[in-house]
């Protein structure tokens, strides 16, 4: 069997790759279903972009890299796709866009896109060895039992990174870049909760507090950090572990929009005989008080506060520093920072240098988005870059 164009992975970029790189087109994927990872997305509503997506938004060790793509396809391009097709959308904190009923519209939608121009879908099928004869790609194939060969003008691979393993996640696309010559940067887990070796913080398991993380290089988010049995979650955690190494301390300043130093202040006049850990628990959770307490000096009444000595707790409470002994790693990663090095690709069409007619786009990419829709908005991006350069070349 021939067709123009192959794409390996039937998820995000894939599928949008699809409904752009004309009709001779064939998307295979192991999974039973097209979509997985954007039907568990967003608590089931996918979180399908943001509306303040810029390249400033994205990691990667050329930060330039994704502007080409972005700037072609552009969130706004994909709120008209939705729009078009009927889905009804929500805005939440911080430009993030969600569906009002279920990331499955989102699914429906990129199916429907590629019926239209009839490309295909082959799902529970296995990929075996690839090669290049000098004219076409040749995969060898196993659907339903039956072995097969496929061959193709173009190959995009669009099969995603390493996280969340038991949803068939793998380092196929790795294999690939490597066996046509192309270089990797190192990945990691991100995206993903930290870990802490002695569950400090199991006693806060469901706690949340508003807060600012800060990593070594300066880098910081004001968002919800959420205590669980084994460490630290939330958004500003999920934020923070892209720009986490190993070994480094994270900072976390506990409600940042709180004015701890004039609140305490205004209560030593008011609240004189109350307890410090009883002031600080109208404003900040009372079990998290009750944690702190035992790890920075939080006794005595109010009364009984200098102004230096309030200086102390509000210092403590906008300095917290821990040293995580790690994450909970690509099991619960909701990315895979690094990939196919950007250096052996174009920009414009994702295609790649040294190897006519291979494209690589997605999450397999050094391009690592936010929290926030950012990484769902590279995958459309990237595979239109990919898709419309096929069609048009």
């Amino acid at each position: 069997m021939h067709v123009n164009t192959l794409i390996l992975g039937a998820g995000a970029a894939g599928l949008h790759c699809a409904a752009h790189s004309g009709g001779d087109t064939l998307v295979i994927d192991h999974a039973k279903s097209a979509g997985e990872k954007i039907r568990i997305s967003g608590g089931g509503r996918c979180n399908f972009t943001n509306t303040g997506t810029t390249a400033a938004n994205f990691i990667s060790q050329n930060p330039h890299f994704a502007k080409s793509a972005l700037a072609r396809y552009t969130q706004w391009d994909f709120i008209d796709l939705v729009d078009r097709h009927g889905i009804a959308w929500h805005e939440k904190t911080l430009g993030q866009l969600f569906c009002d009923t279920s990331a499955k519209d989102i699914i429906a939608m990129l199916l429907a896109e590629m019926d239209a121009v009839g490309a295909q879908l082959w799902l529970k099928t296995e990929i075996g060895n690839i090669r290049h004869d000098g004219t076409h790609f040749h995969v060898a194939l196993k659907r339903n039992g039956q072995a097969q060969i496929v061959t193709a003008d173009h190959l995009v691979v669009a099969t995603g990174g390493k996280s969340i393993p038991k949803m068939g996640a793998t380092g196929l696309a790795y294999d690939i870049a490597r066996q046509f010559g192309l270089a990797m940067t190192d990945t990691r887990a991100a995206l993903v909760p930290f870990t802490f070796s002695d569950d400090k913080f199991k006693p806060l398991a469901g706690t949340a507090v508003p807060a600012r993380m800060t990593t070594t290089d300066g880098t910081s988010f004001d968002e919800a950090l959420l205590f669980t049995h084994r460490g630290l979650s939330g958004p500003a955690v999920l934020q923070s572990s892209s720009y986490w190494r190993e070994g480094e301390d994270v900072s976390i300043t506990i409600a940042p929009d709180f004015d701890i130093d004039a609140a305490l202040k205004s209560h030593r006049d008011t609240d004189a005989r109350k307890a410090l850990t009883t002031i600080l628990s109208n404003h900040i959770p009372a079990r998290l008080i009750e944690f702190l307490a035992t790890e920075v000096e939080l006794s005595g009444n109010m009364a009984d506060l200098s102004d230096a000595r309030i200086t102390e707790v509000t210092h403590a409470l906008r300095n917290w520093t821990l040293k995580p002994s790690g994450t909970e790693g690509y099991r619960t990663a909701e990315v895979t920072l690094g990939g196919v090095d950007t250096n052996d690709l174009s920009s414009k069409t994702m295609e790649a240098k040294g190897q006519s007619g291979l494209y690589f786009i997605g999450e397999a990419v050094d391009v690592t988005g936010w929290l926030g829709g950012y990484n769902f908005q590279w995958a459309w991006s990237s595979g239109y870059a990919a898709g419309t350069a096929i069609a048009s070349g």
